[in-house]
């Protein structure tokens, strides 16, 4: 069995959907692992990570809208206002979404479906530097 480490580092503009798709798959690539595991974890608790569409961006743009509407800043009833407006409810956006993802290595390459990617869901609405780390195991 063999096993991989590595932090990504993700730049991300501010509230949206980052897609690390390939920069996932380069990584899976030169690991050599041919069938295993990949496990993404993100070390934070205002960002999340989603396997989602990438083939039509309004699809991320839909998942905004509705957790707008869902999770709202400046939200009354939150009393975790330390960061602004947007603090708790990229709390709330984190805890209802993902911090890990589990996606199997097959041949070789991720096998995700044919429009699926990952992406780093960041919650805030500044840019920020967030790190997921990766952790491979199997067979070479």
């Amino acid at each position: 069995m063999h096993h991989q480490a590595h932090t990504l580092r993700v730049a991300t503009p501010g509230r949206s959907l980052t897609e690390v798709t390939p920069a996932v798959a380069r990584w899976v690539r030169e690991t050599r692992i041919r069938l295993g595991l990949l496990t993404l974890f993100i070390r934070h608790t205002s960002a999340s990570l989603l396997i989602t569409e990438n083939a039509d961006p309004q699809v991320r743009v839909d998942l905004e809208r509705f957790f707008a509407r869902l999770v709202p800043d400046g939200d009354p009833s939150f009393d975790h206002v330390a960061e602004g407006p947007d603090d708790m409810p990229a709390h709330v956006r984190a805890a209802l979404t993902q911090t890990h993802l589990a996606v199997p290595i097959v041949d070789g390459v991720l096998a995700l479906g044919t429009w699926q990617g990952i992406h780093v869901y960041e919650h805030r609405r500044a840019p920020h530097r967030r790190e997921v780390v990766l952790y491979a195991s199997g067979e070479l």
